[in-house]
This record gives structure tokens, C-alpha cells and sequence, in this order.
């Protein structure tokens, strides 16, 4: 029997098989031709391919991100989008039938939203499906004993959402799904160029550069150069761009999410704030990556922040360690 632990990210869907390890992480992307449905003949591209299509395609070619902040929100191009990915892992229809599948799903993932992940699966011909939240897989990634007695906070930042909670193995004690994440930043890393420069580029190159030279460390002076369009001229052009000029609006976003991670604080029972002092917050999540952000992030909230070695793969290895302890999953896991 196959099993999967499977997180549809907005930007990014990362896979976990079971004796195998990571065997996928693929843009959450479809290009589709423009005028027709969503069927099979309209779509070009799926994953990666077309995410680079992205700001190149033709104009009668759309570039779908069919989850949005946690939710499927174009069940049909994700159930195609679903399948492609299937195929890269070798889970063939016939395979799917006899595979098991948990989706990590956001902190405050409600029924509906569970039940069109599970109708996906279905489509897809997957066996059985169940669910765990964000926030129990990311710490799990962190390879954390969780008991009933030993709550443990996790912030949990990804591309469209940040998930945000204190639990224990009894359930979520205090949380809630923010509709931030790192792609606000590459918006914001769009519109600054475009002010201050009047220098146009696309979602992917302000991606890059965040990955590239975006840093919380004080006076970090990482510089690369970035091709664009001067928004004057229209003439194909290229800057440098440096740690500092982008150092303002990644804090802009870092610090929404430490206020909500306070307020969230804020609401703990007297023992559970203890719990939390003593052991820290554990961070996951692609954009906790960044370098200085846990250390900026632990200066924020004076309390200890704790990173694991891949935090953008955490959610996944966590619901692998999860799925393999028949103890945590029955206190993790829900059934569809």
C-alpha cells in the first residue's frame, strides 16, 4: 500500500511517500488557454512549466493558482493538477485505489473545506483520505514529543497564509489562519521597484529577489541584479537591488505576523504561556528561512524561536511522522 502525505500550498505542493522521503515539490500552477472551460483541451501547462510561463505566456494564455490561502478555489483544474503530480510519482490510477492520503490542511480549515480536498482525492481515484492541521504537522517536523500535558506553540508561515496556533495532543487551545504570507511580500517588492524606480518586473523575478537578497540581519548588504522593463521608456532594462532597499517592506509583513502571533499569546491560559516561554515558538514555513527571521522574530516577542533543518519541508515530514504512529494519529488525525 502507497501512503501520502500531501501539502497543496498556494505556491508550492509538497509531497511525502512513505518509505521514500520528499518525492515531490511542484508549483501549485496551471496555464490554461484563455476563452475555452477548464477542460482537458484547454489546459497547456501544469506545475513548474507553468509557473515559468508565468508574465511570457501568450495572451490568450491565464497562469491559475487553483488554491488560494488554504482553500481550493477551481476544484477542476486542481483534481487535473492532482493527477499530473500522481503520474510524476508513479501512483498510477490503479496504484490509487489502494493508497491512503493525508492532506495538511490549514488551522482553521472547516468541513467544507475539508470535503473538497477529499472530493479532489476521489476524482483522483485515491483509496482513503484524512486530514491533520498546519500547525500539528509543522512541529511534528520539528521532531517534538507532544503529550496532552506539554502544549506547544507553532507559527507557521507560508506563500498565501500563515497558520498560527498553541496545542496540545487534546487539540487546538488558541489559533486562527491569517490570510498573510510571503506572497504579499513579492506584490509589495513589485509596487516598490515600480514607485521608486519605475522599473517593472513580474511576480517571479520579485520571488527571486526575495529569496536572493530579502534578510532580516541588521546592516546585511546581499545585492544581484534583476532584468525588467523601464516603465517610462518600455525598454528592456536591469538594476541592482540590495538587502536594504527591500529590508522595509519585508518587515512590514514579518511584523502584521508578530502582532497576530502576540495577540494569539495573549489569550493563553497562565500554564500554557509557562509551557511557552520555557520551550519557545516553533517556526516553519518557507519564508522563516530567510535569513535573520528568527532571530528577528524572537527580538519581537522576547521569547525563544525554534528552527528545524528544512522548515519549507516541516509540514510534510511532521504528517509522515504522524501518519506512522497509529498514537498521534488518533489524536491528529481526522478521517473523512
Amino acid at each position: 500500500m502507497t501512503r501520502l502525505v500531501i501539502d497543496i500550498g498556494s505556491w508550492i505542493t509538497k509531497i511525502y511517500m512513505l518509505g521514500c522521503g520528499v518525492v515531490l515539490s511542484e508549483a501549485t500552477c496551471v496555464a490554461v488557454e484563455s476563452g475555452k472551460d477548464d477542460g482537458a483541451a484547454s489546459i497547456k501547462a501544469f506545475g513548474d512549466e507553468a509557473r515559468l510561463l508565468s508574465g511570457r505566456a501568450a495572451q490568450n494564455t491565464r497562469i491559475i493558482n487553483p488554491v488560494c490561502e488554504g482553500e481550493i478555489v477551481h476544484a477542476s483544474l486542481m483534481t487535473k493538477l492532482l493527477g499530473y503530480f500522481l503520474d510524476k510519482i508513479e501512483v498510477t490510477p490503479r496504484k490509487a485505489r489502494t493508497t491512503e492520503v493525508m492532506f495538511v490542511v490549514p488551522c482553521s480549515a472547516t468541513p467544507e473545506t475539508r470535503s473538497v480536498y477529499a472530493s479532489v482525492a476521489r476524482a483522483c481515484g485515491i483509496g482513503r483520505t484524512y486530514f491533520t492541521r498546519t500547525p500539528y504537522a509543522a512541529v511534528m517536523g520539528h521532531d517534538v514529543t507532544i503529550t496532552r500535558t506539554t502544549p506547544v506553540f507553532c507559527v507557521d508561515v507560508g506563500y498565501g497564509k500563515t497558520d498560527i496556533a498553541a496545542f496540545s495532543l487534546d487539540g487546538i487551545i488558541s489559533g486562527f489562519t491569517l490570510n498573510l504570507g510571503g506572497g504579499n511580500i513579492d506584490v509589495h517588492i513589485v509596487d516598490l521597484l515600480g514607485e521608486n524606480f519605475s522599473f517593472k518586473i513580474g511576480a517571479l523575478s520579485a520571488e527571486r529577489l526575495k529569496n536572493t537578497v530579502g534578510s532580516l540581519l541588521e546592516d546585511d548588504n546581499k545585492i544581484t541584479v534583476v532584468d525588467g522593463r523601464d516603465s517610462e521608456s518600455g525598454a528592456p532594462s536591469s538594476i541592482s537591488v540590495n538587502s536594504s532597499q527591500l529590508e522595509e517592506v519585508i518587515k512590514l509583513y514579518v511584523d502584521k505576523i508578530v502582532e497576530y502571533t502576540r495577540a494569539v499569546l495573549s489569550q493563553l491560559p497562565a500554564e500554557v504561556s509557562s509551557a511557552v516561554v520555557h520551550d519557545g515558538i516553533y517556526l516553519s514555513g518557507g519564508l522563516v528561512g530567510m535569513d535573520g527571521f528568527a532571530k528577528y522574530f524572537s527580538e519581537r516577542l522576547g521569547i525563544k524561536a525554534n528552527m528545524c533543518e528544512e522548515p519549507s519541508l516541516a509540514s510534510v515530514i511532521g504528517g509522515c511522522r504522524i501518519l506512522s504512529d497509529s498514537g498521534l494519529c488518533a489524536k491528529l488525525v481526522t478521517v473523512d
